[in-house]
């Protein structure tokens, strides 16, 4: 049995890797432990040695680029953490770690039931239409088309707070948009899901994946492929896209009645033309929505139907979808009772599930876009006398910019203080919500930190101890003791910051 020398290493002296969990044309993927944040379990993709050329480095950097910045838009897509090269010039990068199935696996054996359809069909859309709508590269909105969507890059989660949560993955063969580079016509793909245009090795737009969309959408309904190849080569499958007309629903034996809104929409992703198809993700989830509203009337689909044919229509009772943690914080406006200016405060969202402990900040609106990429970084200081108090310490940082120091005090003879020391250490996280001065209407940005089980356990053990602590001084006294600290601590910090030398979102403790 041959031995993989990649399990047990220690990566970039914090990653250790403990399992190959998957493995395709790019590169190879691990299951592995960050031992900096207390062996949370996190995956870590290689490069393909067989790629190892400046070219492709530059792909497989542009991928982890692409998903870091679309993981902190969208909850849809895969979060990239970290990135970086090991010893052997090998580069990597450091993403979530999710367990789920595949889509290809939940609908091979069977097809989807309507509510399940439409349920993991909007989601892919809001994952797609945050990717079509761009990121900020060098100042410039740059669209990403994904290029592969199929089944098998669909994963499917089970989120306490979501039900099922769809994720996009592999943005290996993605394509950024951008006007001033030369854009290279060559066929990348997944040949049965692949569009016309793309076959051609044409420019392609976000189009191309409303196609490979529809494809999918035809086979997570029927349980079968809508077009089919006379062979398996790359002509055949040229042919097939480009002439053969998709399958009709009504050409197979379904066992239940779809409505032909639904149908005719699903047809219309497969127009050969892209004109003919919606131009947007948008404007799928647009035709969706009265479609799936129509599951959660008491009569529903097939109610017109002849009583002979009546049984044949299965409908499951529609489940409204609960918002996430991150859509119930955007959804935030700046407290009328707080200061238009640049200050950090700590608040707890209470949601119908559990309490969200959050971090508010106003910056401008420059500095938010500056910090939408950055490494972040907590640490706590606790003083009992004269006062008890913590220092919640936030830094993020980047390359470019530096750092960005969020410093908030947690008085622990204050209830808030208190249920906000309690809920961080009894959570591990917290949500960072970013307001713009000029703009403090709504939340501009939305990232999660993450707490070091060490801290965890500190952060209630402080909780616990000042209750039973007499205060000689005011807060005021134990502020100015901490700021000093803190000012002590900053060099420190920046230089362990800077030894990192990444620009891809991660935490550290």
């Amino acid at each position: 049995m041959t031995t993989d020398p990649y399990i047990g290493r220690l990566l970039a002296n914090r990653y250790q890797l403990v399992k190959l969990i998957g493995q395709g044309a790019m590169g190879r993927v691990y299951q592995a432990k960050d031992m900096l944040l207390g062996e949370v379990i996190v995956a870590v993709k290689f490069i393909a040695q067989t790629l190892l050329n400046q070219k492709m480095r530059e792909r497989f950097e542009r991928e982890a680029t692409i998903c870091a910045l679309l993981g902190e838009k969208s909850n849809h897509i895969v979060r990239v953490r970290d990135f970086g090269a090991d010893e052997n010039e090998v580069s990597f990068y450091v993403m979530e770690y999710l367990e789920g199935e595949n889509l290809s696996d939940l609908i091979r054996p069977q097809r989807l039931s309507l509510t399940r359809f439409f349920n993991i069909t909007r989601q892919i859309c809001l994952g797609l239409q945050c990717a079509h709508k761009g990121i900020l590269v060098k100042g410039e909105l740059c669209p990403i088309i994904h290029r592969d969507i199929k089944p098998s890059n669909i994963l499917i989660i089970q989120d306490a707070s979501f039900g099922e949560l769809v994720k996009i993955l592999d943005f290996g063969i993605a394509k950024l948009l951008q006007s001033d580079v030369a854009q290279t016509q060559s066929f990348m793909g997944t040949l049965a899901y692949c569009s016309p245009e793309q076959m051609e090795g044409k420019e392609l737009d976000r189009r191309s994946d409303i196609y490979s969309l529809g494809v999918m959408m035809f086979e997570m309904l029927s349980g079968e492929m809508p077009i089919l190849s006379e062979t398996r080569s790359f002509g055949g499958w040229y042919k097939a896209h480009h002439y053969a007309p998709p399958k009709s629903f009504d050409s197979i034996n379904l066992d239940f009645k779809l409505p032909k809104a639904l149908k005719d929409l699903v047809m219309q992703c497969m127009a050969k033309e892209p004109g003919e198809r919606p131009q947007s993700a948008g404007e799928i989830l647009k035709a969706l929505e009265p479609l799936e509203q129509e599951l959660g009337q008491e009569k529903p689909l097939g109610s017109n139907l002849s009583p002979a044919n009546q049984g044949l229509v299965q409908i499951e009772p529609r489940t409204r979808r609960a918002p996430t943690p991150d859509e119930i914080c955007r959804r935030a406006s700046w407290p009328k009772d707080k200061p238009i200016s640049k200050i950090v405060f700590p608040h707890i969202i209470h949601t119908s599930q559990e309490a969200l402990g959050t971090l508010w900040v106003m910056l401008s609106k420059q500095d938010i876009q500056n910090r939408l990429v950055s490494m972040r970084y907590n640490y706590f200081l606790f003083l009992t006398s004269p006062h008890p108090m913590v220092l919640w310490i936030t830094a993020l940082h980047n390359k470019e910019h530096g750092a960005r120091w969020l410093p908030c005090y947690l008085d622990l003879k204050t209830t808030l203080g208190q249920k906000v020391t309690r809920l961080l250490g009894e959570v591990g996280c917290y949500r960072i919500l970013f307001f713009a001065l000029s703009e403090p209407e709504y939340c501009a940005n939305v990232m999660t930190a993450t707490i070091a089980p060490n801290q965890c356990r500190m952060l209630i053990d402080w909780a616990n101890t000042s209750q039973t602590i007499a205060s000689t001084s005011q807060p005021q006294a134990s502020k100015k003791i901490l700021k000093k600290e803190f000012e002590k601590l900053k060099p420190r910090i920046l230089m362990k910051l800077e030894a990192v030398h990444t620009d891809f979102p991660t935490d550290m403790n």
